[in-house]
Order: structure tokens, then C-alpha cells, then sequence
């Protein structure tokens, strides 16, 4: 992967299209990181606005993230029919269709077990149960990555190749092997509204990274939020603020005559 060139300046971001299917990560990308996944803050006006987007682009915007439907859902007070959430584990297409993993959560009672001691061991340390994955958080215990590291590493590997560990920012998660972002965008584009059109993720963490290849093998454009870094992604937006500021527009540009 090569270093994403461009910069946070709308004049070097692509050329907004009516054509576009656009995909959203949701933490780092739509809202600012928190100490604690229930801490966030969402912006106000960000169910209005992917509502704008959701009419610009004739239904196709989805929010592909690593939290669950449920979460997502009430987060941004439904305002998407198309959502995919535990990075595609769980999805609703545009029709509003559920589908749902196989309950794999049977499978991750030892390793539920393992890191719910590992966690009252290292305080600041936080265990996301989602069912069919487990997200250690380590941001308020820093010096635990590594341990964090090493215990999921051995859980994984107790579970068999059908599970593996995904790292992000200051957490790592266990989950199994069939769900990557990249893989439900390529699902999503397979079917209306979406099929047809041109492929547009932004995100800002290594599980996008999936997405960002599958939407360049599409064709498509992959923007990258956040700090510069080696990424799949052409793009770049520095930070939240410029990435809600960019939709804001694109959501103008494109809005329909009524």
C-alpha cells in the first residue's frame, strides 16, 4: 500500500457524482472517538444529514461499522435503511432486510470468560461483548496493548482458523474470519440501490483498509480520515469536523430540484 496523497482541500477530494453508492464508516469518521464506546457524542444534525445524502442518492448510503445494528440504529435515530454493523457480521440492505450471522456466541464462552479476568486485572480496560465477537478496548490502559495482544492471539487460536484478531485504534477484536468490511461492500453493491453505481468510503481505521481495496477494485474512490498514513486509500479528510463539513456539502451539491 502506498501513502494517500491528498490532501483535506474539497478541490482535491473527487468530483461529487449523483452516480455514487457512498459507505460510512461511523467512529473516527462521523463521530469523534471516546474513552468508552457509550460516551460518544453525536453530532446534532447527523440523522438529518445522512438523511439529505439518503435522498440525494436515491437510498444509497450505508454505515458500515464495527458496532451493532441496535447500536447504530439508535445512535443515529434510524435514519438509514442501509446499515451493516460488527464490520458486516450483522447488515440491513436497502429494502430493509436483516440479515443475521449464525450464533456463533457458544463458540466464545472460554475466551468471554479469559478476557472478562483479563479486564478486572487491567483496570481502564474495556470488554465490548457483541455475541458472535469480543472487543478489548485498551485506550484507558495504554501499557496493556501488547498483554491484550498476546491473550486474543492465544484465544484465536484455541477457536481454530474460523475466527482471527482484527486490531484498531487501541482495541483488538475477535471475531470470525467471514466478516470484513470489504466483503459487505461488495455484498451492498450487488444489490438496488446501490448496483450499478460508484463506490464511496470514507473511514479511518486498519478494518477499513478491506473496504478501501474492494471499492479501488470497483472502480470506486477510497478517502481516508484522519492522520496521513500508509493506506489502500487515494484520499484524504483530516479529521471529523472536515469529513461532516465535506458531506455537508456533498449533500447540497447533490440535493434534487423539488
Amino acid at each position: 500500500m502506498s501513502s494517500s496523497p491528498a490532501s483535506a482541500n474539497p478541490s482535491s477530494l473527487p468530483t461529487p457524482q449523483t452516480d455514487w453508492a457512498l459507505f460510512l464508516d461511523f467512529d473516527g469518521t462521523l463521530v469523534e472517538i471516546a474513552e468508552h464506546p457509550d460516551a460518544i457524542v453525536v453530532p446534532p444534525e447527523l440523522p438529518r444529514l445522512l438523511r439529505s445524502l439518503t435522498d440525494a442518492l436515491n437510498g444509497a448510503v450505508a454505515v458500515v461499522s464495527g458496532r451493532s445494528l441496535e447500536g447504530l440504529d439508535r445512535f443515529l435515530d434510524g435514519a438509514l435503511p442501509a446499515l451493516a454493523g460488527v464490520h458486516g457480521l450483522e447488515r440491513r440492505d436497502g429494502q430493509g432486510m436483516v440479515y443475521q450471522p449464525i450464533d456463533r456466541t457458544d463458540d466464545f464462552t472460554q475466551a468471554r470468560q479469559v478476557l472478562t479476568a483479563f479486564v478486572d486485572q487491567h483496570p481502564g480496560t474495556y470488554l465490548e461483548d457483541k455475541g458472535n465477537a469480543l472487543t478489548l478496548h485498551y485506550r484507558g490502559a495504554p501499557a496493556s496493548a501488547a498483554a491484550a495482544q498476546a491473550l486474543l492471539a492465544e484465544q484465536s487460536a484455541a477457536l481454530g482458523d474460523e475466527f482471527f484478531v482484527q486490531p484498531g485504534k487501541q482495541l483488538f477484536e475477535l471475531k470470525p474470519t467471514s466478516a470484513h468490511k470489504g466483503h459487505v461492500v461488495a455484498t451492498f453493491m450487488q444489490e438496488p440501490p446501490f448496483a450499478g453505481r460508484t463506490p464511496v468510503f470514507l473511514g479511518d481505521d486498519v478494518t477499513d483498509e478491506d473496504a478501501f481495496a474492494t471499492v479501488n477494485t470497483l472502480g470506486g474512490h477510497a478517502i481516508r480520515v484522519g492522520a496521513r498514513q500508509a493506506s489502500a486509500a487515494t484520499y484524504h479528510i483530516d479529521n471529523v469536523n472536515e469529513a461532516l463539513q465535506w458531506l455537508t456539502r456533498l449533500a447540497t451539491t447533490l440535493q434534487p430540484a423539488h
